[in-house]
């Protein structure tokens, strides 16, 4: 059983038009459909105002998404800049709020579509409808089928929509905009001026409700920093393609808004009174009012299909988000099973399906799916600005791409406002914010009984492999490496630089002296200080390393070294192995092992001089998963980075296993090796009488054994029959790891 681990890459083929296109396609349309009406209502004439003040924020918000994308032109959007700039934990917090924003809005969008349909058919005297339950029966059925419907396509096909839609949506839009500006021109002013009073009709309150219910319908320039890995000239064209993207939605929004406000009402009729009536359907109303049937036609079959076309956005992008994160092991791996035909991510596509029609069911009402879905957007956008922040002031490397100004005001600004709007919003609907809570709540739960162990695993690999994540997390891990003889020094050097990523790692060469009245004594430790001291700087140097050399005083080595891994934090600490003899008469070793607050790597090597750059095949014995998954991810990852061996994963079961238990275990191993090592791996059961030969017969056949050690703790016998094993009966270097 083998498998080997295959490489991918992607091209950047999409352009300023085609960005654009991807935030035009999301924001214009649905949103301000679905959701004029329930602004009106809460804010009468105001509303044309809210959608104004979450124009601001939401440029804000794009400045930061454009510093970011541009900086990190790489696909994944929000989830994929708290990858690099925050923890593990927060990065699935993050990415779980994501995916529940896109799952909300494809509801929002999907009983949008469902009540323009059923006021479609409404106008035709064979489809008569009466009755409040029948008509939500009837919304539930249509909502979900479309959800359905749209879930099986994308199971089909790999793409998201198309040019074609956005501009069938702007034609439709124009029209409905030059019509009530030429009705308009010729109504006077002061019978415009009566639409508008009172302008504030819900006060400052529903003002601000007005703009928590509708900030999603501004929703989609952060779709194009999800793509970003895919645009040409990303440090150009995604800050451009952003503003563009909000210059367009405003420019529909704000001109529609006052024709439907104005000319779009009958003689005595109040926008707020008519929108309370018809929440999702007053702009059809209204269009009606000023172009006759044509108009109300138009806006119901445009709002049809912009529905539509946001549905299926939303449930590509939310599908997405849940296929990364499955990668990433902050979901279930079963949701990266991908369609054998069309390749497709077709679990995680079958999960955000079912999800939204449950959440269809919760919220079977388009005013609290725009309240939740806007809530959770605005969330997110404040943890994208404090992202943004936080990679600002870690520095973006040579990087001299798009800058947010007035930094740090504006984006302090836009994360205070989306923060304050969001907590509003959770208190005028309630039913939102409960929804979003329990949702936050479960995936808690979900991440640390499930996922949190394999992700960590995965997020070590990340970090050793891409040294410029732990600069962007403001981390600077510190290994200690106590250096005595100098004759190991520049291997342990070697071993201590695959393990300290280059630039923000660090290494603390660490040489103890003993305290004598014996001159001559201490004149010998001197000069075997000084002489370790320089081989391991010299090696330092010729490795790219820029360590710190720290030397002590102390009658109680092994205590020592546990005194400065405490007093400088170290994360790690490598120690040299030289003999077995040392290591059967002392329980130093162990004790320290024992008491220790750090990750613990022990490094036996064959012989004088051996270099870990020179490694052509590791040897990766894997008894079991869970207690050395993250340190044994790390090392691997680290020395990988360093010269890019063959990994080959083994994993040695008893006579007897069943072929059941063989196989899954194989899956185990094989995904855990693609997941840690991006490349040239080998995954293997092996089934033996004797694991100690067995294992001992294929060290012999590699350069490097990486190998964990026994648990760690009093009483406890850290360095197992296996690992005495290994150091006394081969020759092949040895890397021992146990994680704290």
């Amino acid at each position: 059983m083998k498998a080997n681990q295959p490489a991918g890459s992607s091209k950047r083929t999409i352009g300023l038009a085609g960005a654009t296109g991807i935030g035009v396609g999301a924001m214009v349309g649905g949103g301000i459909l679905a959701l004029a009406g329930v602004a009106f209502a809460a804010s009468g004439p105001s509303a044309i105002l809210a959608f104004l003040l979450n124009g601001v924020i939401a440029l804000i918000t794009a400045l930061s998404f454009a510093e970011m994308a541009a900086a990190n032109p790489s696909n994944g959007g929000t989830y994929t800049y708290a990858k690099k700039a925050l923890t593990v934990q927060v990065a699935f917090g993050v990415g779980w709020v994501v995916w529940f924003a896109s799952l909300v809005a494809a509801v929002l969008y999907a009983l949008g579509f469902a009540a323009f349909s059923l006021f479609a058919l409404q106008q035709f005297s064979f489809f008569p409808m009466s009755g409040d339950l029948r008509q939500e029966l009837v919304i539930l059925f249509l909502a979900m089928g479309a959800v359905g419907l749209y879930s099986l396509n994308l199971i089909k096909s790999k793409g998201s929509g198309g040019m074609f839609a956005n501009i069938g949506k702007l034609l439709v839009f124009a029209v409905l905009i030059a019509g009530g500006l030429a009705v308009m021109v010729q109504t006077p002013i002061s019978e415009l001026g009566r639409s508008l009073d009172p302008f504030f009709t819900g006060g400052f309150s529903g003002l601000i409700a007005a703009m928590g219910y509708t900030f999603i319908a501004l929703q989609g320039f952060d779709l194009i920093a999800s793509a970003a890995g895919e645009i040409k000239k990303p440090e150009k064209t995604i800050p451009k393609a952003m503003v563009a993207t909000l210059a367009v939605g405003l420019t529909v929004y704000i001109p529609l808004l006052l024709v439907v406000m104005t000319v779009g009402m009958g003689p005595g009729e109040s926008i707020a009174g008519v929108s309370a009536a018809n929440p999702e359907t007053v702009i059809a109303i209204a269009a009606q009012n000023y172009l006759g049937s044509f108009g109300f036609w138009l806006v119901i079959i445009a709002g049809i299909f912009s529905m539509l076309s946001a549905l299926q956005a939303n449930l590509f992008a939310a599908s997405r988000i849940a296929f990364s994160m499955s990668n990433d092991r902050t979901l279930s791996h079963h949701l990266s099973v991908t369609h054998e035909k069309h390749g497709t991510p077709i679990r995680a596509i079958q999960a955000t399906a079912l999800i939204v029609v449950l959440l269809i069911l919760i919220l079977p009402d388009v005013a609290a799916a725009g309240a939740a879905s806007s809530l959770i957007f605005l969330i997110t956008f404040a943890l994208a600005h404090l992202t943004m922040i936080l990679m600002r002031r870690r520095g973006y490397g040579e990087s001299k791409t798009f800058r947010v100004p007035w930094f740090p005001f504006l984006p302090v600004t836009g994360m205070i406002a989306c923060v304050a709007l969001a907590l509003f919003q959770a208190f005028t609907v309630p039913a939102a914010g409960l929804i979003s809570l329990a949702w936050l709540l479960t995936g808690v739960v979900l991440f640390v009984s499930f996922f949190i162990k394999r992700a960590q695993a995965i997020d070590a690999s990340a970090e050793a492999l891409d040294p410029d994540l732990l600069r962007l997390r403001g981390l600077s891990p510190l290994v200690l490496l106590p250096i005595h003889n100098p004759k190991n020094a520049e291997s342990m050097v070697f071993v201590a630089n695959a393990l300290a990523p280059p630039v923000v790692g660090r290494v603390l060469l660490l040489s103890i002296l003993t305290p004598t009245d014996d001159k001559e004594k201490l004149k010998g430790m001197l000069q075997n200080n000084r002489e370790v001291t320089q081989q391991a700087l010299q090696a330092s140097f010729d490795s790219g390393l820029r360590p710190d050399s720290l030397t002590t005083i102390s009658p109680y080595p092994w205590e020592e070294i546990e005194r400065v891994v405490n007093v400088h934090r170290c994360r790690s600490m490598l120690l040299g192995l030289s003999s077995l003899d040392e290591l059967q008469t002392t329980e130093n070793l162990e004790q320290l092992l024992s008491r220790v607050k750090c990750d613990v790597v022990v490094f036996r090597q064959p012989y004088s001089g051996w270099k870990i750059a020179g490694v052509k095949r590791v040897l990766m014995p894997v008894a079991g998963f869970g207690s050395h998954d993250v340190l044994r991810a790390r090392v691997a990852a680290s020395i990988w980075r360093l010269c890019q061996p063959e990994f080959h994963f083994i994993q040695i079961l008893p006579e007897g296993t069943p072929k059941e238990v063989q196989e899954k275990n194989y899956v185990k191993l094989s995904r855990f090796s693609k997941r840690i090592i991006p490349e040239n791996t080998v995954a293997e059961i092996r089934i033996s009488s004797d694991p100690r030969e067995e294992l001992k017969k294929q060290a012999s056949e590699h350069d490097l054994v990486i190998m964990g050690l026994g648990q760690r703790g009093p009483g406890k016998r850290a360095f197992g029959s296996i690992a005495l094993k290994m150091a006394s009966e081969t020759d092949t270097a040895l890397i021992f790891i146990s994680n704290y």
